[in-house]
């Protein structure tokens, strides 16, 4: 294998565990700086894993190509709906953030294959048939050495998530919009004595994340997974959320935090095809984001400063 091959395997295979992180950490990110902190990352993903996997399954023969996009898409509407339990439990409610983020964690597996079992009568769907694959964009795979490491057998939607990750930090520190969110985030009681709406904010900033990472919940199983099961969404949640933290509340922070684990997850695929690598045993490697995951907590959850209203319930003052 040639240094250009070595580095396409690695860019492709990083690409695609990077997928679902970057769609949940974005989430995360708009969550947390409204003031909401989202420990339910991982049980709205495991909702959009499931629902992408229903509609693949059921429209796949229809729809052709566009059905792993439109399941994604309906993954993001199912994880609307699942965050807005959060949203209402945190907001109006005033329920301890991190008790409810773990409810939904705790709810949404078993309400899952639940529903499998009541619809297929099994405890886990059949593989789709219609996912994401591999990309190579027209033109772009073309040039040399970039061409065929970068836009080559690539995933189509890391890159559109590595393009939201622009959009959404544009959005976050150079509009209206994402000033007034950041304010209910930073100081909810000043923001609201300028007018702003701080319920409203968290939750376009609760539902933003719940549409994001149902994204990500029906990219990792339309693209990795391939069927729905209890064990599909295992930790990606979390990553994201340390993805979160380890891009300090940052769009395009927690973009790059995802690329780097999801770099970590697919070395334990392709790790028997690279030099020095292929000698560690394989359940080292199987083990290593999850170790690397806790490491970055350690080292950097006391280093990164969240909002300061990040996790306070905000009572409006009369």
């Amino acid at each position: 294998m040639n240094f250009i091959s070595m580095m396409a395997l690695i860019v492709s295979s990083t690409l695609v565990y990077s997928a679902p992180l970057i769609f949940a950490s974005l989430g995360g990110v708009y969550s947390e700086n409204s003031g909401v902190v989202n420990i339910g990352l991982e049980g709205i993903m495991t909702m959009g894993a499931f629902s992408s996997v229903i509609f693949n399954l059921t429209f796949a023969d229809s729809l052709g190509r566009l059905t792993p996009w439109l399941g994604a898409l309906v993954g993001g509407l199912v994880g609307i709906i699942f965050a807005l339990f959060h949203a209402i439990a945190t907001i109006n409610l005033r329920a301890d953030h991190v008790i409810s983020g773990t409810v939904l964690n705790l709810m949404a597996p078993p309400l899952g294959v639940f529903l499998i079992k009541a619809i297929y009568d099994k405890g886990q769907t059949e593989n789709i048939t219609a996912n994401f694959g591999y990309y190579s964009f027209p033109g772009l795979s073309k040039i040399p050495v970039i061409g065929p490491i970068f836009f080559t057998n690539t995933s189509a939607p890391a890159w559109c998530g590595i393009l939201i990750a622009i959009l959404l930090w544009w959005i976050l520190y150079k509009t209206r919009f994402g000033l007034e969110l950041r304010s209910s985030g930073e100081n909810p009681q000043a923001a609201d004595t300028m007018g702003v709406n701080v319920y409203l904010m968290r939750y376009c900033g609760v539902l933003i994340s719940g549409f994001l990472a149902g994204i990500g919940g029906a990219v990792f199983a339309q693209a990795i997974a391939g069927n729905f099961s209890v064990s599909t969404i295992v930790g990606q949640g979390f990553m994201a959320l340390a993805a979160v933290i380890f891009g300090k509340w940052n769009p395009l922070g927690a973009m790059l935090s995802s690329l780097f684990f999801g770099f970590a997850q697919s070395l334990s695929i392709i790790g028997s095809q690279l030099p020095l690598i292929s000698k560690i045993p394989s359940v080292y490697m199987q083990i290593a984001p999850y170790v690397i995951t806790i490491v970055v907590l350690v080292a950097f959850l006391g280093k990164s400063t969240a909002p300061a209203g990040d996790g306070q319930n905000y009572i409006k003052s009369k």
